[in-house]
């Protein structure tokens, strides 16, 4: 018998064992683990619970996302980063709403339409939501198949992660989709480790493994080396006037797009408006996914409210509930509240 045939008996016994109570779980509703799904990319499950309790609580229907204010949608959002993840959210809702009368599409192919919606995310919610036999393979699937079979391919080529589909969809349990689908999550999340360290003996297919039992587990799965990251220096400015902060929204295009910020250039670049220098102020290092930002700070006086266009003064409590600066500002947090707070 082949690994993946032994795998769905001993897994969902685990699975009963072992799962997480998180909330989307508890109610396995199509908006519940869709949101879910979309915060968790990229983004740890312990990072995303307080995340998702909110949004939840402020938007609790498909109805609400789509008929939100941008700005309040990205105050959510603020610090989850991949904030386009949001916007197709949003994209996706308001189809949802006016195309569809509110209701998710019930298959794969109608979930697979919507906007930043992948072949991952559909399984998810087909198979979760709508109890679909369709597989879902994120990164921890690509890792369990990888080591359970062997499999040597690249798991980033898309010819490796169709065949690993394929081979799933041949020994899914067609009346637990959706659980099956989640306990192969898990089992990556809490045992079958990246990095060549899988906890092997809490595995409930420690026996039937071929990378354990090759011992190549540090092996496997095969992912070649990224490219290196850009280095690009920047200057960040936090402007001050009457108790309140300057913040510039970004272009709707591009890195952190749409999205409120401390002004900052490239370089050494001078302050782009008037304003009377106080002093250097803290420094930060941001890493993106192909840009590392190293950036240095000036705190500085205006010379009055005049802004250009596109700017805003923001004041403690408009920072902390309507303008959302991203992660990526993070470093200087501390100091433009300590100058509020005078």
């Amino acid at each position: 018998m082949e690994p993946l045939e032994e795998l769905p008996i001993p897994l969902l016994q685990w699975y009963q064992e072992n799962a997480r109570v998180l909330p989307w779980r508890s109610d396995p509703t199509p908006y519940h683990v869709w949101v879910s799904e979309i915060m968790l990319q990229q983004t740890r499950v312990a990072a995303v619970l307080e995340y998702y309790r909110r949004f939840m609580q402020a938007l609790p229907r498909v109805e609400d996302l789509a008929a939100a204010e941008e700005d309040r949608l990205m105050k959510l959002w603020q610090g989850l980063g991949y904030y386009n993840r949001a916007r197709n959210l949003q994209k996706a809702a308001r189809l949802i709403v006016s195309q569809c009368g509110g209701r998710f599409p019930e298959t794969y192919e109608g979930l697979l339409a919507l906007p930043g919606v992948g072949e991952y995310t559909a399984g998810a919610v087909a198979s979760i939501a709508f109890g679909v036999p369709v597989p879902a393979v994120d990164g921890n699937v690509l890792r369990v198949v990888a080591r359970l079979t062997g499999d040597g391919g690249d798991v980033r080529k898309p010819q490796t992660r169709a065949r690993m589909r394929a081979a799933l969809l041949a020994v899914l349990p067609r009346s637990m989709p959706g659980s099956f689908n989640q306990a192969l999550m898990e089992l990556g999340a809490l045992v079958c480790l990246p990095n060549g360290a899988p906890a092997c003996g809490r595995c409930p297919a420690q026996r039937f493994c071929a990378a354990c039992l090759q011992g190549r587990t540090g092996e496997l799965p095969v992912k070649p080396p990224r490219a290196e990251r850009r280095v690009e220096a920047r200057r960040v400015f936090l402007i001050f006037y009457r108790g309140r902060v300057a913040l510039r929204r970004r272009a709707d295009r591009g890195l952190l797009a749409g999205l409120w910020e401390y002004p900052n250039e490239t370089g050494s670049a001078p302050c782009p408006v008037e304003a009377r220098e106080l002093g250097p102020g803290p420094e930060g290092k941001h890493i993106f996914t192909h840009v590392e930002w190293r950036m240095s700070s000036v705190i500085a006086q205006a010379a009055g409210p005049e802004l250009p266009e596109g700017w805003v003064w923001a004041g403690g409590r408009e920072l902390r509930e309507r303008y959302a600066v991203p992660n990526a500002f993070q470093s200087f947090t501390a100091a433009v509240e300590m100058r509020l707070a005078e």
